[in-house]
């Protein structure tokens, strides 16, 4: 059953990725890659990584969206009044999708838990930042520095002459 689920996240998360790179409007966009990124929390909580899943949601579905938002917003790339009201065909994607993770959220509720098998190795949060900075450190502060230069970019282009 699990196997069957899975598959099935791993399908809406590939459908949601390509409507996110293929879709016109960049709000739409956005809405389809935070699908993806729900869906890959769900198949990370299903391979028995809860912490992978609670960063994919902090993250990815929380921090990386908003800072996409306050892009478009400030580089006025969305119109919503000059689109057309959507019809029904240009929801059902987002409708069947959000359905599925919504199903597979409800079967994976109904499951019996037994806990994680014996020979899975269990990490604290401690243990996961120790190792995280210890041995990743130059990676972390790269990655700081990236998304710093994002931010003035992102502030140099919005900036009004």
């Amino acid at each position: 059953m699990e196997q069957i689920v899975f598959y099935i996240l791993a399908a809406v998360v590939v459908i949601a990725t390509l409507f996110a790179v293929t879709e016109r409007h960049p709000v739409h966009a956005i809405v389809y890659l935070a699908t993806s990124f729900f869906g890959l929390a769900v198949i990370f909580y299903l391979l028995l990584a809860p912490l992978a899943a609670v960063f994919e949601v902090i993250i990815y579905a929380g921090a990386i969206m908003v800072l996409f938002l306050f892009v478009i917003m400030m580089l006025d790339l969305g119109h919503p009044e000059k689109v057309k009201r959507p019809a029904f065909r240009d929801w059902w994607p987002a409708v069947v999708l959000s359905l599925l993770i919504l199903a597979s959220f409800a079967v994976l509720a109904g499951m019996p838990f037994f806990g994680p098998p014996a020979a899975a190795a269990q990490i604290d949060i401690r243990g996961f930042a120790a190792v995280l900075f210890r041995n990743y450190g130059v990676a972390v502060e790269i990655i700081s520095l990236q998304l710093l230069f994002a931010l003035v970019g992102a502030l140099y282009l919005g900036r009004r002459r």
